[in-house]
């Protein structure tokens, strides 16, 4: 078979990254070296212990599953069960499906319930445990795992004087929110201190999605999933760009779940409204100009819209991510990743390698 020469050259550019990976100790089987997973989800211990023991008091509703898992079955204001699995706990298993699925390291980030359904000083208490614990698992396996740092944005004055805390920790290298806060969009006022040390200590926005919006008209065939959650980065992603946020931090970067969800492919009406919507007369570049202002993940579920989406923003904009061990999850990114039509092999690599460790300053 003939070899395609944008395939060679590609080879030959990423050959110092592979050898870079052996001298770190990565397996040589790997096809990849250091692949990393920036949007991967578990739940400490320490933050489960103190949600079963405490959370009641606040009005959560805790149970146990006919395994014997912890089940948050609800919490005011939340409309989805979570249940918090021993592969999102013990990091014996969590380590054995990275190597399983050729994954050297994860950005370990939360899922719902999070933390803003209950009073601030408890949000604060979550918090402060989930964070104690990412950092200590940074530390225990420093080559393994990277941190996102959990934040009671339901007070801001507490979320910031926890992000000055938090970002002293060794190993948190993001800053990690919810696509809405509460049912606040991101673009208000009250959350632009947050956004303002964030900047200033050079961590990312990590998004995410959280109870997405019209769940009653969701609860049938899935769609709270196959639709809500890409609906909620659109809604974060136009917040941002149309509140303002991102002209007021021009060095904040911010990375967008489920590849952007509709923001790049409703990109042509967003610009288009700017025209037409006299709510939208404040803003003085088209939407189009804020494509390359996000990093997208990987989790379209489809090699030929990934591949309109890296021509749309750019192959140094896509950090590959895939909401493990989550029900919509990318398993096998490597796979994925390759299977993306028109890549060279340097391409790939960025994907699954540099720019997610370019994003969360990984050596």
């Amino acid at each position: 078979m003939m070899t395609d020469r944008r395939d060679f050259l590609g080879a030959l550019a990423a050959a110092p990254l592979l050898l870079a990976g052996c001298a770190t100790g990565v397996s040589p089987g790997r096809r990849y070296a250091k692949v990393i997973d920036a949007h991967a989800h578990w739940y400490p211990r320490e933050f489960v212990t103190l949600l079963e023991q405490e959370g009641p008091r606040y009005g959560a509703k805790m149970g146990k599953t006919r395994e014997g898992f912890t089940l948050v079955e609800s919490v005011p204001g939340g409309t989805q069960t979570s249940v918090l699995k021993p592969d999102m706990i013990e990091f014996d298993l969590i380590l054995k499906e990275m190597d399983e699925r050729e994954v050297d390291m994860y950005a370990l980030s939360m899922t719902n319930p999070m933390v803003y359904w209950c009073p601030p000083q408890f949000g604060l208490k979550l918090s402060i445990a989930h964070n104690d614990a990412c950092a200590a698992a940074c530390v225990k396996y420093p080559q393994r795992f990277v941190g996102t740092i959990s934040l009671p944005m339901q007070d801001a004055k507490l979320a910031v004087a926890e992000l000055e805390r938090a970002a002293k920790l060794p190993g948190m290298r993001a800053v990690y929110l919810a696509e809405n806060i509460n049912g606040k969009n991101l673009h208000e006022k009250e959350f632009w201190p947050v956004y303002e040390r964030a900047e200033a200590l050079g961590l990312p926005l990590f998004l995410h999605n959280l109870y997405p919006t019209g769940g009653e008209r969701m609860k049938d065939f899935f769609m709270i999933n196959t639709l809500g959650n890409p609906y909620e980065a659109g809604y974060a992603a136009v917040s941002l760009v149309n509140g303002g946020v991102l002209d007021a931090f021009p060095k904040l970067d911010v990375y967008l779940p489920h590849a952007g969800g509709t923001f790049p492919w409703l990109i042509g009406r967003l610009d288009y409204g700017i025209g037409v919507g006299p709510e939208l007369k404040h803003m003085k570049k088209p939407a189009s100009a804020y494509l390359r202002r996000f990093h997208y993940d990987i989790i379209t579920h489809s090699p030929t819209i990934l591949k309109a989406l890296i021509d749309m923003v750019g192959v140094d904009r896509i950090a590959m991510g895939t909401d493990y061990p989550q029900g919509m999850a990318v398993r096998k990114p490597v796979d994925f990743v390759e299977s993306i039509p028109g890549l060279t092999r340097r391409e790939r690599a960025m994907i699954l390698s540099d720019n997610p460790a370019r994003l969360l300053k990984i050596a």
